[in-house]
């Protein structure tokens, strides 16, 4: 479980880091960065997970997400990965929504995707084993969060490993991968045709057969020009609504799908993340 420490920042008294290593998932090699408050010697944080949308790395909400003061504040470690493996050999696409930056957090089962594209073991297994043997990680205390395309994989992973995560929420999340273009085109070119394999990378599909999460917050900016063709908040409310499952979802007026949006209520996700994961 060895890494290589790419670079550390001291930030609110605390470090930011971003690190690599060999996965074994992938196949490939994985950057992912880190925040990890002061804290007290020999002391277990909890840990908030952040998966990232179409196109970005790692980078974006690390330079962008304005959630390290809050994460300082509640004792919250932040780990946000890159959303696919990366590397001259790995195959892509020539399109933004498919290929390198593009991975869905599925286990792709078609050629050439296969091989490197396992993002869902990657997020499940192969990272949290890494960061638990080198961070102050206290891993009975997860929670996990994401935007747009990570949105949809914070639902799924969450909905499909009960009781792991304490806490989960998204921002502006592809709601129903069955029904949005997005979804049809990742999930037929890396998961194939059949599309009752696609289920279980939905959560509304998820929902309705019965999976659950104690809480939910959900936040989708009312000007976000990708809400109504590819994010389908709507159904996301009905599946819950239909379920009995506790939720907030919030339209918040105005707000785009852009980092404007998720910097503001960034830190408002950490601190109700930070009362589910108290110890």
């Amino acid at each position: 479980m060895t890494m290589e420490t790419v670079s550390t920042n001291k930030a609110h008294g605390g470090v930011q880091g971003v690190y690599k290593h060999a996965s074994a998932a992938t196949g490939t090699e994985m950057t992912f960065s880190v925040f990890v408050p002061d804290h007290a010697p020999g002391a277990k944080l909890p840990v908030l997970w952040y998966l990232s949308g179409l196109t970005c790395t790692h980078a974006n909400v690390t330079e962008k997400g304005e959630f390290r003061a809050a994460c300082a504040e509640h004792g919250i470690i932040f780990v946000a990965p890159d959303t696919s493996p990366r590397g001259d050999d790995v195959p892509d696409d020539e399109g933004y929504d498919f290929g390198k930056g593009a991975g869905f957090y599925v286990d792709a089962t078609q050629e050439p995707w296969a091989k490197n594209f396992r993002m869902r073991s990657y997020i499940e297994n192969d990272l949290p084993e890494l960061v638990a043997a080198n961070f102050p990680v206290d891993m009975d205390r997860q929670g996990i969060t994401g935007h747009s395309m990570g949105g949809h994989g914070a639902l799924t992973i969450s909905l499909r490993n009960p009781g792991r995560f304490k806490s989960t929420s998204a921002f502006a999340p592809i709601a129903s991968p069955l029904a949005c273009p997005w979804g049809d085109k990742a999930l037929s070119g890396y998961i194939g045709t059949d599309r009752t394999a696609w289920r279980e990378y939905d959560a509304c599909a998820l929902i309705a057969e019965g999976a659950r999460l104690p809480d939910l917050l959900v936040d989708q900016g009312g000007a976000d020009n990708f809400l109504e063709e590819q994010l389908k908040t709507h159904l996301l409310e009905k599946a819950v609504a239909d379920a009995g499952m506790t939720a907030t979802i919030r339209m918040q007026d105005g707000y785009d799908h852009s980092y404007y949006f998720i910097s503001t209520f960034l830190p408002e996700h950490v601190a109700w993340h930070a009362e589910r994961l108290k110890a």
